[in-house]
């Protein structure tokens, strides 16, 4: 009987993930940059320490863009007026969203860096 409820319960997260995806252009936008910065670091072979950071940075955009979707439906359950809690509780959760976004824009600028470096270092020598 546990063990249903459990597999119901992942069931429940799977479908709230396939909400995000579908009905949400920033879970979008997260999910394309997500599958860009993973090309690039299979193509660059980060270390495995670069990898953890990259999935812990990914891993918590993502989740935090789901609260913020969560939160936004709560707030339009609750009230279909405009009231001014309501906005600031949308523009607080989708703050927290860019915070974080724009702390994994800065730890992807210097994970990836040195590796860019030598990339086009390599590719200038290549062409002289």
């Amino acid at each position: 009987m546990r063990w249903k409820r459990f597999v119901a319960s992942v069931l429940y997260a799977l479908n709230g993930i396939r909400i995000a995806i579908c009905h949400e252009r920033n879970m979008r936008i997260h999910l394309a940059a997500t599958m860009a910065v993973i090309a690039a670091a299979v193509m660059f072979r980060i270390s495995k320490m670069e990898w953890l950071v990259l999935l812990v940075t990914i891993g918590a955009v993502i989740s935090l863009e789901i609260v913020n979707s969560a939160i936004e439906r709560t707030v339009d359950l609750v009230t279909d007026k405009y009231r001014p809690l309501a906005k600031e509780a949308k523009d607080l959760a989708a703050g927290a969203v860019l915070v974080f976004a724009l702390l994994s824009m800065i730890i992807g600028i210097s994970i990836f860096s040195p590796y860019l470096y030598v990339f086009f270092k390599n590719s200038l020598h290549f062409h002289k």
